[in-house]
């Protein structure tokens, strides 16, 4: 699997979002999208999966540009987890996870529909509230009926925007774990944007750092996660101590 993105370049009513990212990964692995707010983070993950049509440059799957992708082949090739989950709708968890069977099946659902949604379902230890509605969830078992949803899809590339949000400390570390195990254990590739940088450091293989749009930083936790990276994209001063090789990163004052 081969995910390029090349020059891609977006604007809002005029104002530039995006200018000119490029990067490519080739192999199963956690890439986390970190930067300030404002930086086009969540605005990058869309382009990826083709929810924002980039002004120019392209992201291409395997020598296919998503731009010539319909939406099922779009559905297919990508699970997206967006960072507002709706909660207002009734469907019960295995019904909303068996929604993740649409872009292959018609109307009608089948038996292997069936079985792939319980296998989602099983994978992310959600078998005891399989028949409670999804409405009735906390925050964590949301989170994680979502990820099961994309997982359904049979997708290779799945892109979440900030799945660690509103979530307590147990349950940010539940939904990385489950994250990290399913890339190693079905090839995906994982692309996610974080804000906290300690679980960046931990759970991701990647880091791509952006600032005002571009990448000002790329590479493994340890290079990028640097004071002076740090100082310079988050304008805040932190210590950086490597523990079992990873970075910690302890925010000291604004600069």
């Amino acid at each position: 699997m081969r995910l390029s993105i090349d020059g891609v370049k977006l604007s809002y009513a005029s104002v530039p979002v995006l200018h000119g990212i490029s990067m490519e990964f080739c192999e199963p692995c956690v890439v986390g999208i970190i930067g300030p707010n404002g930086a086009g983070k969540s605005t990058l993950l869309r382009c990826i999966n083709n929810v924002l049509k980039p002004k120019s440059g392209w992201v291409c799957l395997d020598g296919q540009k998503t731009h010539d992708m319909d939406a099922v082949e779009i559905a297919r090739n990508f699970g997206y987890v967006p960072q507002e989950l709706s909660t207002t709708f009734q469907a019960t968890v295995f019904d909303t996870v068996l929604m993740g069977r649409r872009p292959f099946s018609s109307w009608r659902v089948s038996k292997d529909d069936v079985e792939i949604a319980a296998r989602a379902i099983k994978m992310l230890n959600l078998e005891q509230v399989a028949l409670r509605y999804h409405s009735e969830l906390s925050g964590g078992q949301q989170q994680r009926v979502m990820i099961a949803r994309a997982l359904a899809q049979n997708s290779r590339v799945l892109l979440l925007d900030e799945p660690t949000s509103k979530l307590d400390i147990r349950n940010q570390l539940e939904v990385m774990d489950i994250i990290r195990a399913l890339v190693e254990k079905q090839d995906l590739l994982s692309i996610l944007v974080i804000h906290d940088l300690n679980l960046a450091s931990r759970y991701t293989d990647k880091i791509i750092m952006l600032k005002g749009g571009k990448i000002f930083a790329a590479g493994d936790p340890v290079s990028v996660l640097t004071q002076d990276n740090i100082r310079a994209v988050y304008d805040v001063e932190a210590a950086v101590v490597l523990e079992d090789n990873l970075p910690h990163i302890i925010p000291k004052k604004p600069v």
